[in-house]
């Protein structure tokens, strides 16, 4: 078994964790408003990368002196991280616009992985056309949405979950675009800047829709903050970048919604939050369909992605 097929998949599974945890963490410092703690959080897990980055671009230097070094063509770095941290920007504000309308973490978490099943619809548009298995997958992961998202006797559909719904379709951009920039670009810069480009669009979005946060304010959502920054963008995107580069999208992707589990559990345990057993059975059927999307059956039951190369 190659060291990359091991490290790939760890990375994955542990910025799954992470995110689910961080769903706790933003639905309870939603309240402070929505560009101002996402745009927070974001630009604070850019920030702690900076001195890395420093660190790395040192190194690198010494191994290539006078030489191009690979990974860090500004042209490059700027391109990757304007098209990552924009998708970003959209994506991680819609999801935590979502936590506004008093919708549970867990819910939140099992829309937005969503994003898995549309990864290879989006497949389509590039020349990547899907087998029988991601329309099987596809019709779970609507009738999964179905139960939890519409009440018995009732065809209305919340306004949390169609931001989340929006929210997934950024995410299965995301991965794209991350899975076409961090083989040209070096994953920690990438990181880096598409975590200061989305917080910066984010607080410039702040300013102009919900104006200065009063200091008392932050101080009050400073751990839910701090870890939505560090832990959820700094560690998690970060894993996500490392782990993709030696992971194929369609398997990063089945490894990653995972964080919808662990965010379940979290919202539980800590949040007390109660799905209820239509919305539980409704999350079984979306999760069924998104392992579904990942199974290439024509490969005795591998998963869709192969093997890392």
């Amino acid at each position: 078994m190659k060291k990359e097929r091991i490290i790939g998949p760890l990375f994955c599974v542990s910025a799954a964790l992470i995110w689910g945890l961080s769903f706790v963490a933003q639905k309870t410092g939603a309240s402070i408003g929505t560009f101002t703690f996402n745009g927070i959080r974001t630009f604070i897990g850019g920030l702690v990368m900076i001195p890395a980055v420093i660190f790395v671009y040192a190194r690198q230097r010494k191994n290539f002196p006078g030489g191009k070094i690979p990974g860090f063509d500004l042209k490059g770095v700027l391109k990757g991280g304007l098209v990552c941290g924009f998708v970003l920007f959209c994506g991680g504000n819609l999801q935590q616009h979502a936590f506004t309308f008093d919708i549970e973490a867990g819910k939140v978490a099992f829309i937005t992985a969503l994003y898995m099943i549309l990864v290879p619809i989006i497949g389509i548009f590039i020349g990547k056309s899907p087998g029988l298995n991601v329309w099987a997958g596809l019709a779970l992961g609507i009738t999964g949405l179905y139960f939890i998202c519409i009440k018995k006797g009732s065809f209305a559909i919340g306004k949390g979950e169609l931001f989340s719904l929006a929210c997934a379709v950024c995410f299965a951009l995301h991965i794209l675009v991350i899975d076409h920039y961090c083989r040209k670009v070096d994953n920690l810069v990438l990181s880096c800047v598409q975590y200061l480009i989305a917080g910066g669009l984010s607080i410039i979005c702040m300013f102009i829709f919900e104006g200065r946060p009063e200091i008392s304010t932050l101080t009050g959502a400073a751990v839910p903050l701090l870890y939505a920054g560090i832990g959820s963008c700094t560690f998690a995107f970060t894993f996500q970048v490392y782990g993709q580069k030696y992971t194929e999208p369609s398997v990063a992707a089945l490894l990653l919604c995972l964080e919808s589990v662990f965010a379940a559990l979290f919202g539980f345990f800590i949040l007390r939050d109660e799905l209820g057993a239509r919305a539980l059975a409704g999350c079984g059927i979306m999760l069924a369909g998104v392992v579904l999307t990942q199974i290439d059956f024509k490969s005795k039951g591998k998963l869709s992605g192969g093997e890392s190369k």
